[in-house]
């Protein structure tokens, strides 16, 4: 039974530590992957909002360009590309889907469909792509998704989304747990 799988890709298939030397180097910190215990970053560093906003935007496009795969990310997306649709809907500006698509290309890592909707409010995008199953890394997007479409979200676990969830948000510590869960809700499924 195929099923249409929406799939966040920053902190999800990518790692969630990809900006943590980034933000080391500009901002001259020395934060570990476990200090960053919110989404938002300015409270880790020696900046305005302001300033923040404008190194992301400035360097963004050569972050995701080197942002490294998230372990067994690949494969496992390789296996449910075979079966089922892989609808990757991002944060991202759509004016990153050049970068996007050749990251996803040069990482072999399989999809159907990318959409960057240059916000975090992901819930429309999901309704739109009419997806069964969410995977997501930041916590609001994961409670909104799953209590607005009714569906599970799998939340891969960080130090930034650590706050309680609803029922059908499911928390996995890597893609190798996402799998064995989702393997158990096709069953049910079926």
């Amino acid at each position: 039974m195929s099923k249409r799988f929406g799939i966040d890709i920053d902190g999800t298939v990518t790692s969630p530590e990809t900006f943590v030397p980034h933000l080391n180097k500009a901002f001259n910190a020395n934060l570990t992957y476990e200090d960053i215990t919110e989404y938002d970053f300015l409270p880790f560093v020696n900046a305005t909002r302001e300033e923040l906003a404008q190194w992301f935007t400035d360097n963004e496009a050569a972050i995701y360009k080197t942002s490294p795969l998230a372990p067994h990310a690949k494969e496992i997306l390789q296996q449910w590309h075979k079966q089922h649709e892989l609808f990757f809907i991002s944060a991202r500006s759509d004016k990153l889907l050049d970068v996007t698509e050749n990251w996803f290309n040069e990482h072999d890592v399989s999809f159907h469909h990318i959409e960057l909707i240059g916000t975090h409010f992901k819930v429309e995008a999901a309704k739109k792509h009419k997806v069964d199953i969410f995977f997501e890394d930041k916590h609001d997007n994961a409670c909104d998704i799953s209590e607005e479409c009714d569906i599970p979200v799998i939340l891969f676990d960080t130090p930034y989304n650590r706050l309680p969830v609803p029922s059908k948000v499911v928390r996995v510590h890597n893609w190798i747990e996402a799998n064995e869960w989702v393997n158990n809700w096709l069953k049910i499924q079926s």
